[in-house]
């Protein structure tokens, strides 16, 4: 059986080329044994009952993992209908889940999903079909709902918050109806022997529009004249296997619309290919490019795995602000070698991956990554492709994972200096990196982490670049992290924050509005250690750029040299997105750091990221 080449699937390149092997399950390094080409057939159990049962205690036996006990096969109950769950035995904290709309009279492929969520350490949540069956559309959504509700919000197990959709023969339309209602939620969908929807459902969501306002946040106001997105604008791939060809060509001409696809092509597994225009100007894919595809198979059996390969080649991150949602490649671990580790923390254990580029060479640079709160290692992987930005630019990718927190399926920040301290010693001694040339960044609670190391610890690092959240010192000069107080070092370090329009309040505005906040006092503070004032600024207006011309960004030189930058996202709210991670590292390759034995710091900065001999400046 041939398996989708994914980087050529998302690209539509070489005639849809197969023969590469599917997205990977996470695994260390050296434990990268080939994939079999079918997965195998694992038995069902018979499914516990959720209905009543305890939330999970917490498990500190093993690190970003949901608990032992939630493990297996479960069914929930819904009114008179039932769900099922699969937990695979190593599913992480928010992990990736399959939601799978099963067909009328049974459900073979059961096993097979449930062998390949094993493979993949992922999730399943399964809709069943009612004692008669599936109905149409608008009366299963009530149950639809319901589910998703539950399925997304729980104490049982935590998602990625974005999700795979398939849907099977009558099951198909009412998960259908479901993503077109919420389309920032779901990464790729398939739907296998579907009518589809009528072309009047469709209509019914079609000209809706995405505003400005994310719950709890600061609301994005749009300029005059500004065209709001549109439902059918949303980017969403779609494959479509044994379509009804009486029924379903409303739904094939609505998702071809919204992917913004060409003519077609031929693939051997997924039959006729839409490829995302070149060009297109899809707010959901202005970093990734053209990657989104409708796909119509009307003849050839087609596998679980194959279905599986279709999806996972992507993902997808925001799921409330659709001009900050994106669709991206998903990182293939095996592929790429990122290296799962432990390590013990306070007398617990934590997980953190390491990523080493191909073409990073001797002496690298080492970025660690501290992600937002609830957001764990595997999460923001994929979520700020900062793999990427590392497989080009040739730097060593450390990403954190926080501490299990508030309930047994989420985590948040813990023991953050010491967990550093750790890290760096282990980089240091077991990998071929530049001491000089540490960076910190992080987004929300993780940018608390990298801005607070920045004002109490700057030595730790050569430079700190982070997104929506600013640290500043409180009256008495101290920074809280973990509850641990530590007096600021009032000393100078590069420094960068991004933040959005419609970021959290305390960031609301500009600095030169009349409101004072957060924002203000983190600017205060890193422009008094390099004796700066406001007025410094390279131009008050902020220079443009991005897609839409989206950032505006303000500069403030010391002999010409960048010290401190900001720059306003005004087409985003809290989240991070991968348009603003090029920013970041292109802020922090210029600078290094040497410390002498009595501690006394040296910074330098380089016009060529250090990659031309002899131009480093001392700071």
């Amino acid at each position: 059986m041939t398996i989708i080449d994914r980087r050529r699937l998302l690209m539509g390149t070489a005639g849809l080329a197969v023969g590469a092997a599917l997205p990977a399950t996470p695994a260390r390094a050296e434990e990268r044994a080939e994939e079999p080409a079918t997965p195998a057939r694992a038995e069902v159990p018979e499914p516990g009952n959720l209905d009543g049962r305890p939330f999970p205690a917490y498990d500190y036996s093993r690190a970003n993992k949901l608990p032992r006990e939630m493990t297996g096969y479960w069914t929930k109950s819904f009114g008179a209908r039932t769900a099922k769950v699969y937990i695979s035995p190593e599913t992480p904290i928010r992990s990736y889940f399959t939601v799978i709309a099963a067909p009328d009279g049974g459900f073979p492929d059961r096993s097979a999903w449930i062998a390949m969520a094993d493979e993949r350490q992922e999730g399943l949540f399964i809709l069943e079909p009612g004692p008669d069956g599936w109905d149409a559309p608008e009366e299963e959504i009530a149950y639809v709902e319901e589910a998703m509700a539950f399925f997304q919000n729980n104490r049982y197990f935590s998602i990625f918050g974005l999700h795979y959709l398939i849907g099977y023969g009558g099951g198909a339309p009412a998960l259908e109806a479901w993503a077109l209602a919420h389309p920032l939620r779901v990464i790729a969908q398939v739907y296998v022997d579907s009518p589809g929807l009528s072309a009047e459902y469709l209509n019914s969501y079609a000209s809706r529009e995405f505003g400005g306002q994310t719950d709890g946040y600061t609301p994005v106001e749009f300029p005059p004249g500004f065209d709001l997105i549109r439902y059918d604008e949303t980017v969403l791939p779609t494959w479509y296997v044994h379509p009804d060809p009486r029924s379903s060509g409303a739904s094939l001409a609505y998702w071809k619309r919204a992917n913004d696809v060409g003519h077609g092509r031929q693939h051997s597994v997924l039959g006729t290919v839409h490829q995302q225009r070149h060009g297109s100007d899809r707010w959901m894919t202005s970093h990734a490019g053209p990657i989104a595809k409708v796909a119509v198979q009307p003849r050839r059996r087609v596998s679980a795995r194959d279905i599986a390969g279709f999806l996972t080649a992507y993902t997808r991150y925001e799921n409330f602000f659709a001009y900050g949602n994106q669709l991206y490649e998903r990182a293939d671990y095996r592929r790429l070698g990122i290296e799962t580790h432990t390590m013990m923390v306070n007398g617990f254990v934590r997980e953190y991956l390491v990523y080493v580029p191909r073409g990073a060479g001797r002496k690298a640079p080492v970025l660690f990554v501290w992600p937002g709160n609830s957001q764990t290692d595997k999460v923001f992987v994929d979520a700020t492709q900062w793999w990427k930005v590392a497989e080009r630019e040739g730097f060593i990718l450390v990403v954190i994972c926080e501490q299990y927190s508030n309930t047994s399926v989420s985590v948040s920040h813990r023991d953050s200096n010491v967990f550093f301290q750790q890290l760096r010693d282990t980089l240091v001694h077991g990998y071929d990196v530049d001491p000089t040339r540490f960076y910190s960044t992080g987004q929300s609670a993780g940018s608390q982490v990298t801005q607070t190391f920045a004002v109490a610890f700057p030595e730790y690092f050569a430079a700190v670049a982070s997104t929506s959240f600013t640290v500043a010192p409180d009256a008495a000069g101290n920074v809280t992290m973990d509850g641990v107080a530590y007096p600021a070092a009032n000393r100078t370090i590069p420094t960068y924050q991004i933040y959005g329009y419609g970021d959290l309040p305390f960031l609301e505005g500009t600095l030169w509005d009349d409101t004072q906040n957060s924002l203000d006092a983190w600017a205060r503070y890193h422009l008094g250690v390099n004796g700066l004032t406001l007025d410094d600024v390279d131009t008050k207006a902020g220079r443009r750029s991005g897609f839409h011309q989206r950032f505006r960004t303000w500069t403030w030189n010391s002999r010409g040299i960048a010290v401190l930058k900001v720059t306003k996202n005004v087409y985003r709210s809290h989240n991070t997105m991968a348009e603003e991670q090029p920013l970041l590292w292109d802020f922090l390759k210029h600078y290094s750091r040497e410390t002498a034995a009595d501690g006394t710091v040296t910074r330098y900065y380089s016009p060529s990221a250090f990659r031309r001999r002899g131009d480093r400046r001392r700071l």
